[in-house]
């Protein structure tokens, strides 16, 4: 039967602001129109290919597939950082941000059931500077309550360690701790008795009697007076790795899932700042937890349409926590750190270069932690945190999507001071926000001049331009820059904002664009996909990687794209060809090919992105093949099928096994499908 064009006709996103200080571009600004079309091909169609395992000399990075972290989205605090109490140190600007007293007076001495006074420490600790003095005048009525992030996910039979810093109790003789409902019953609750005059940590187990998504923690007396909290904190007792007060088990498990080679942290458009004072400064978050000093999370106001008032950094998922996932995850850590400029889609802010000088002092320190010897200043800094050993920094970004004369004036000072001290570090920099265009021109002009070793690139555009760019790195030059595919996703215009952008219209693209990416890995040495993850009640910006709420969390259908990539790296690069040539989208197919000389596999990937299946021959030459291997494949009719909390795995791979007539591959492909074929050799 014959399929006739399919085209999906869709009106292009309007994009308010920036997404990650990168605004989404469309393919087609002249008639406003984005489209992903299918070519017309007969149903069954025959494609000969033909696989050369001969030796290429072309490596696959150990870093080909890695992860993007960026704070947005509430992914640290409310996230992947495990803590559920929002504001626990009473450190925001507005300091009661997060608590309810339902029955406080604010201003009677004697009169009413209490309240909570915000009072400064005489002698501030790092950053914690303040703590609450709460007045008890009825201990049957006055209540203290915590909402969490959008609420408290607790699940029933689970354990959660709560602690509270406390001091100077006067007429009060019990502290009442419990997690409650939306109902306000309890479903957990414990006594804390203080004891002592000076601040002095007591700590309790939770375990909850059912699962409760939007749970609140309530604190109340006995005894009528006054004291002193701080610290008020709950985490999980399952955390990763069984760390106390550590990360979110499930979310990193879908991390651990995706076998990165990379982890880039914090971001991201957080690294720069709206202003040069709210830039992320990496020795702020570390150290003892109760030092580290909060930040505004640049994400809280930047969509008018989608504020997040409370969206503030603690920092108790901060560099040394970052170093120690990536060392986890068996990935290599690549922080990202600001170049004396803000966010050029914010203010623009810029530090004059006579004044660069902490800038690039804050670049070696960093170094210096990572790698230094324990006798050096930060070397024992780290120790003391509990890692003596160096966490083995190579890479280090200068600036993030930075642009113009400005930023490569500021580049060039930070290779020259770090190159002279650590001509190891590989420095990363970038062309800009954009994928062309004169900025993107004049920035890979500067990157050949400077000689920079990584070009970090970015690119959010519509499913169509995936497709229509497998072959973008064809035509690189062999010589200059390597390049660094920091982030990017594919949009589908017209879609409603939020999860169902995740779709299978959208990560198929995105599949067929990565056999591009491997095609060129003479070139392409790393990749990573943005943004990472977003909280289901909280989120400003999508697509993303993986969606979780308080209590659930399941990888997007891009997600499980990037997994069977990484998953499936190998180790060279081998020619996959059709009557000699490379298949980019020839009658819709994309292919690369690869082999894993640790797993003696070769390893085809075959996308096709027509709506109808196909008949393939794989020849393969050069050398012997065992006659039986694995097909792993996803395939769905409807390019708009997501992965959702009800439905984790709806879009998923599915394992066959297949045989082979000596060197002849012969096998169907359903339309709209990924398949990876591995054979042993």
């Amino acid at each position: 039967m014959k399929n006739t064009v399919l085209t999906f006709s869709v009106f292009a996103l309007m994009v308010l602001g920036c997404k990650d200080a990168t605004q989404v571009e469309t393919v087609n600004s002249e008639s406003n129109e984005s489209v992903f079309t299918v070519a017309e091909i007969e149903d069954g169609t025959n494609s000969n290919l033909v696989v050369d395992l001969a030796d290429t000399g072309i490596k696959i990075q150990p870093t080909m597939y890695g992860i993007f972290y960026e704070d947005i989205n509430f992914a640290a605090d409310g996230g992947l950082y495990a803590e559920l109490i929002k504001n626990r140190s009473f450190e925001f600007p507005l300091p009661k941000m997060g608590w309810e007293e339902p029955h406080s007076v604010r201003y009677s001495l004697n009169e009413g059931s209490g309240f909570s006074k915000i009072t400064n420490y005489v002698d501030p600790q790092g950053g914690n500077r303040r703590y609450s003095h709460t007045v008890v005048h009825n201990d049957e009525t006055y209540e203290l309550f915590n909402n969490g992030f959008r609420g408290i996910g607790v699940k029933k039979d689970a354990q959660y360690n709560l602690s509270l810093l406390l001091a100077n109790a006067d007429g009060i003789e019990q502290l009442n701790v419990a997690l409650v409902d939306t109902l306000g019953t309890v479903l957990a609750s414990t006594e804390i008795f203080p004891d002592a005059k000076d601040w002095k940590t007591y700590e309790a187990v939770f375990v909850s009697n059912k699962t409760e998504a939007k749970a609140r923690l309530k604190i109340t007396f006995k005894g009528n007076g006054t004291i002193d909290m701080d610290m008020i904190s709950l985490f999980p007792k399952d955390t990763w790795k069984g760390r106390k007060n550590g990360l979110r088990k499930d979310l990193v498990e879908l991390l651990d899932g995706l076998n990165p080679g990379f982890l880039r942290f914090p971001g991201g458009c957080i690294v720069e700042g709206r202003t040069l004072a709210q830039r992320y400064q990496w020795q702020n978050t570390v150290g003892p937890i109760i030092e580290r000093e909060l930040l505004i999370n640049r994400w809280n106001d930047e969509f008018a349409h989608k504020p997040a008032p409370d969206y503030f950094q603690s920092f108790g998922l901060g560099f040394f926590e970052y170093f120690l996932l990536s060392e986890d995850l068996g990935a290599l850590p690549v922080p990202i750190l600001g170049c004396g400029m803000a966010c050029q889609f914010n203010t623009g802010e810029l530090v004059p270069l006579e004044n660069l000088d902490p800038y690039v002092q804050e670049a070696l320190d960093l170094i210096e932690f990572a790698n230094g010897d324990v006798n050096t200043p930060w070397g024992k800094v780290r120790k003391d945190m509990g890692h003596p050993e160096p966490f083995n920094l190579k890479y280090l970004g200068i600036g993030n999507e930075q642009w113009g004369p400005e930023y490569f004036q500021r580049y060039e000072i930070f290779a020259e001071i770090i190159g002279e001290k650590y001509p190891e570090i590989i420095l990363v920099s970038t062309p800009g926000p954009f994928s062309d265009g004169d900025m993107f021109e004049f920035g890979w002009e500067q990157m050949k001049k400077l000689n920079v070793k990584l070009a970090d690139e970015h690119y959010y555009k519509s499913p169509q331009w995936f497709l229509d760019n497998a072959d973008r790195y064809d035509s690189y030059d062999r010589n200059g820059p390597k390049v660094f595919a920091g982030e990017y996703a594919a949009h589908t215009p017209g879609v409603e904002d939020g999860p169902l952008e995740n779709n299978w219209m959208a990560a198929l693209s995105e599949a067929a664009f990565m056999t591009g990416l491997e095609r060129n890995a003479d070139v392409v040495l790393m990749t990573s996909y943005a943004p990472l993850m977003a909280h289901a009640g909280g989120w400003q910006w999508a697509p993303d990687l993986i969606w979780f709420d308080n209590l659930q969390s399941y990888g997007t259908t891009n997600y499980q794209v990037q997994k069977l990539f990484a998953n499936n790296s190998g180790t060279d690069l081998l020619s996959i060809t059709q009557d000699g040539k490379p298949l980019i989208g020839e009658q819709a197919l994309y292919a690369s090919a690869v082999k894993d000389t640790n797993l003696n596999e070769l390893i085809l990937k075959v996308v096709n992105t027509s709506n109808v299946s196909r008949n393939i021959k794989v020849k393969i030459q050069g050398g012997k093949v065992q006659t039986e291997g694995v097909a792993v494949s996803m395939a769905m009719e409807d390019l708009y099928a997501i992965n959702s909390f009800e439905e984790p795995t709806k879009v998923s791979p599915q394992e066959s096994e297949i045989k082979l007539d000596g060197e002849l591959l012969e096998a169907e492909i359903s339309g709209q499908s990924i398949t990876i074929y591995k054979i042993k050799m």
